[in-house]
């Protein structure tokens, strides 16, 4: 049995997700909109997160999109969107996700960002490893871990559970 060693708590996790959050607003006060973008499955609950703090504390308007891709054949598949790419357009985009290892999956993320004329892209994530194989770097970042290449993150979002664990 692996051992698991608990990083987050449901508590440490709210506080990470409030601080990204007023990070997001201060870099983006100046707008009217920001698209908020998470990567499928735990990715796009932590966008889900962060849409919820950033209504509660500013006036921006937001829209909560989920990024669809497969996650082991990245160029085999298309990355699809929950909205129509021309609504992109001339947009602020906070592109989510719960892990970062070595920014593969965040990469390929991007593909439908960079084919539409966005106005600004960021990226938050809960947990940035130091294990980049690409050139990508989050804005926001909850905690950042150097671990080694067997250890595995886990993002667990639940109803009755929320944690972040080492194993």
């Amino acid at each position: 049995m692996t051992q698991q060693t608990v990083l987050l708590t449901q508590k440490q996790i709210e506080q990470k997700v409030n601080r990204i959050a007023y990070q997001v607003y201060e870099d983006s006060a100046e707008e009217t909109e920001i698209i908020v973008a998470g990567i499928m499955q735990s990715g796009y609950v932590l966008a889900r997160k962060i849409e919820h703090v950033l209504k509660s504390i500013s006036p921006l308007r937001t829209r909560l999109v989920e990024v669809s891709l497969d996650k082991h054949r990245h160029l085999q598949k298309e990355i699809r969107l929950s909205i129509p790419e021309s609504e992109l357009q001339g947009k602020v985009v906070l592109l989510v996700d719960d892990v970062m290892d070595s920014g593969k999956t965040m990469i390929y993320s991007l593909r439908p960002f960079l084919k539409a004329d966005i106005k600004k892209l960021r990226i938050a994530v809960l947990v940035d490893r130091n294990h980049k194989r690409y050139p990508i770097a989050a804005d926001f970042v909850g905690i950042r871990l150097a671990t080694t290449l067997q250890e595995h993150i886990t993002a667990v979002f639940e109803d009755d559970k929320e944690l972040v664990y080492l194993s």
